[in-house]
């Protein structure tokens, strides 16, 4: 009998380093053995003669629709993401093909800033996250900014306070909610925290030193996004998603002066 590869789909940026976005989206499903498609929303260059500043030109709200008219004529979608989407209309697109499609696994990446940035790129898109696609979100994997401005909340600083926003994006319709607070926690430990609306699970790994984190927090979605696609219940996803995490950044090396990803082969590899 022939094998059905489950299709994944990520509507997402572009990172022309290939350490985060849909580079980091599509290494992650082939590694998961699953078919990965992309709608692309964005694309992120960096300047490396002025500290590598981040520019971001979005796509044309039309040209992701038909995209994801495209991505949509190969059959069922077993899971699906988005990352950074940059528009409000782009974000309406992204619900209405999710409405659509009646995809039943939908991981929602609430990007609102790149790597080094502390300023939300984009509030009107930020709002439109908030309202049109966490309450339709199976789950959702918001870093600690992240979780601040969609919790209301501002700056996390501790594992309560992590907790607290949980329960706020929770109530705002998400099913299941990690927050992914990483190595920006003072302390030993990388830590996240899941949340399915009862119980709280905290997982936690000592911290890596170098930590060459750049795009972790996409791969981390991703990962979540093809384990629900291979039928894992979403905490063994998540689960999964923090050992393969976890084993890129161990393996993770400098790009340059500025940046260093995670290694994406090195779950597979280290196996």
């Amino acid at each position: 009998m022939t094998k059905i590869i489950p299709k994944v789909l990520t509507i997402a940026g572009s990172d022309a380093s290939g350490g985060a976005g849909m580079e980091a989206d599509l290494k992650t499903f082939e590694e998961f053995g699953t078919y990965g498609m992309v709608a692309l929303t964005s694309i992120v260059t960096m300047d490396p003669d002025t500290d590598w500043s981040h520019n971001v030109t979005v796509m044309d709200s039309g040209l992701v629709k038909a995209q994801l008219k495209t991505t949509g004529a190969g059959g069922e979608i077993a899971a699906m993401k988005t990352g950074m989407l940059g528009s409000v209309a782009i974000t309406e697109v992204a619900r209405e093909n999710i409405l659509a499609k009646k995809i039943n696994n939908v991981v929602i990446d609430p990007v609102m800033v790149c790597k080094g940035e502390d300023e939300v790129l984009n509030p009107e898109a930020a709002d439109a996250i908030r309202d049109l696609l966490i309450p339709i979100a199976t789950v959702t994997t918001p870093n600690l900014f992240e979780a601040g401005v969609l919790s209301g909340l501002g700056t996390l600083k501790s594992l309560d306070d992590m907790k607290q926003a949980a329960v706020k994006i929770h109530e705002l319709g998400a099913e299941n909610v990690i927050v992914k607070g990483g190595k920006a926690l003072e302390g030993e430990k990388a830590i996240d925290l899941f949340y399915d609306g009862i119980n709280f699970e905290v997982l936690e790994t000592d911290k890596i030193t170098p930590a060459y984190n750049h795009g972790a927090g996409c791969t981390f979605a991703a990962a979540v996004t093809a384990g629900l696609a291979n039928g894992l219940s979403v905490k063994e996803s998540v689960y999964q998603a923090k050992e393969f995490v976890t084993a890129g950044i161990k393996s993770g090396f400098a790009f340059n002066e500025y940046v260093g990803p995670l290694y994406h082969a090195a779950y597979r590899l280290n196996k």
